[in-house]
């Protein structure tokens, strides 16, 4: 209670950018060597993080500087990236600005915050439930009521079960984060996307933050917030340094302490990062570490022994691998003094100017392209709403719900466009196509600020067409049952 109460009385890579004056939170540039890690762990870690494939950037910090950075093409700096629930650490510290500015307590109780929302026989668990069950991921369900931006609401999450008592069974829960933003929305009038505008984002150079809402205009919270790969390791560095930016107290730092060390357990494998206890949003992490994430590879990592920092994103499906690879590869080459230069720092700067995601792999034409080229196929209703398709040499035009896209496709390369398929479709892209057999053409489509690709393989027999659309990640099954269609 007395960090509470401190709490609540706070007042409130290798060469500097050529900005004529630089924005706010612009972050310096050093080599690895000058701020005492090896190129060559540096290097290591980012072969293993190319051979993984799916990750889309990373960017490492120490002592406030960046060592390196590197986007895989199509993914590049200046482009926003979904984060997944690495959101839940933002909303988190709008709860953090909310209670230092005495509009929320990790105390109150959520119906008190919520009247009107309430079912008509709320049962004593759920009137017990407090900001801070929320904030631990400990409100007392057994399981999820639905986060779904056209379905979460306050009325919701509050009709649902609480079987347990809050405070004493940690549940990870996406609509448990929601709440909060609810709740620092109802206390200032404004969603976590204007309330931390002046307070977070605009300090720290984050010009262009995008934070999706439900229905009702509340923002998702814990989920649905795209920033640059730059703007997390910023976010990162706020928290090594205790809340101060540019020598200005932001945030308490009474609350970056309680934010993140472990406030509660959840489990005990001692080779698990998912298993070394919860803070408010943030996951403590083996080696001192403590982190927030997203789902398929969005990380912020704060390691305050080493003083670093590091951001990562990715579309992958093993979140486990990277933070192994970070243990493995990287730490060994930390030092206390400054380190020797030696070859690898050429050959760490080369290869982060190269990375690539691979474009498909194959040729540009085949023994059937010619005869197939132009030539329309028509598909029977399906479940993919798929009605027509046609290839030709720059590409595969696809008609779904009787509209006309097309995957614009480079050969050996990723062709920059809108996305054509799903959820993404018109967001930016990028595509790249090859034949891989003599009947088989193989579309990628690579939607960049998300971490998603959608992979479409077209295999030509006589006068029909056999499609397989899979993306690469997914929170259900990636392949779509394949559909036949026949030329018309």
């Amino acid at each position: 209670m007395r960090r509470l109460a401190a709490v609540l009385l706070f007042g409130l890579s290798l060469a500097p950018r050529s900005h004529a004056a630089p924005p706010p939170g612009d972050l310096d540039r050093s080599t690895p060597e000058m701020q005492g890690v090896a190129s060559a762990s540096i290097l290591q870690l980012v072969d293993a993080l190319d051979r993984i494939e799916g990750v889309h950037s990373v960017m490492i910090l120490r002592h406030g500087k960046v060592l390196a950075e590197g986007w895989w093409a199509p993914y590049d700096a200046d482009s926003n990236h979904e984060l997944y629930s690495l959101s839940k650490s933002f909303a988190s510290t709008a709860v953090g600005f909310a209670i230092a500015e005495g509009k929320l307590s990790l105390d109150d109780e959520l119906l008190k915050i919520f009247p009107e929302d309430a079912p008509p026989e709320p049962s004593a668990n759920l009137k017990s439930m407090r900001i801070r069950d929320l904030i631990t991921m400990s409100a007392g369900h057994q399981d999820e009521t639905s986060s779904a931006a056209d379905k979460i609401t306050p009325k919701s999450f509050l009709a649902h079960p609480v079987p347990h008592k809050p405070g004493t069974h940690f549940k990870y829960n996406t609509p448990a984060t929601f709440m909060l933003s609810a709740a620092v929305q109802k206390r200032t009038g404004q969603t976590l996307a204007e309330y931390l505008k002046p307070r977070l984002f605009d300090p720290l150079g984050i010009a262009k933050p995008v934070w999706n809402t439900n229905a009702q205009g509340i923002a998702l919270g814990g989920y649905g917030l795209r920033v640059r790969t730059e703007d997390i390791a910023r976010f990162g560095q706020l928290y090594l340094q205790k809340g101060v930016w540019q020598g200005k107290p932001l945030l308490p730092k009474e609350w970056i302490e309680l934010a993140t060390s472990r406030q509660v357990s959840n489990g005990s494998n001692p080779k698990s990062d998912w298993e070394q206890g919860y803070g408010f949003q943030f996951w403590r992490c083996r080696n001192g570490a403590y982190r927030g994430d997203g789902a398929f590879g969005q990380y912020c990592v704060v390691l305050p022994e080493q003083d670093m920092v590091l951001a990562i994103t990715s579309g992958l499906r093993d979140m486990q691998a990277v933070l192994n690879l970070i243990w493995d590869k990287l730490l060994p080459g930390i030092y206390a003094g400054t380190v020797q230069a030696g070859p690898e720092v050429d050959a760490l700067r080369e290869r982060l100017k190269t990375l690539t995601l691979k474009p498909v792999d194959g040729a540009a034409t085949s023994a059937l392209s010619a005869s197939v080229s132009g030539k329309k196929y028509v598909f029977p209703p399906n479940d993919q709403k798929l009605e027509s398709l046609a290839w030709s040499a720059d590409g595969v035009s696809l008609t779904m719900n009787g509209t006309e896209t097309k995957i614009a496709c480079g050969f050996k390369e990723w062709k920059r466009g809108k996305g054509a398929y799903g959820a993404y479709k018109d967001e930016p892209a990028a595509a790249s196509g090859a034949w891989t057999k003599d009947d088989t053409y193989v579309a990628k489509q690579v939607f960049t600020e998300t971490p998603y690709t959608l992979t479409a393989t077209l295999q030509f027999t006589g006068d029909e067409v056999r499609c397989a659309l899979e993306t690469n990640v997914g929170f259900g099954a990636t392949r779509k049952p394949a559909v036949v269609g026949k030329r018309e």
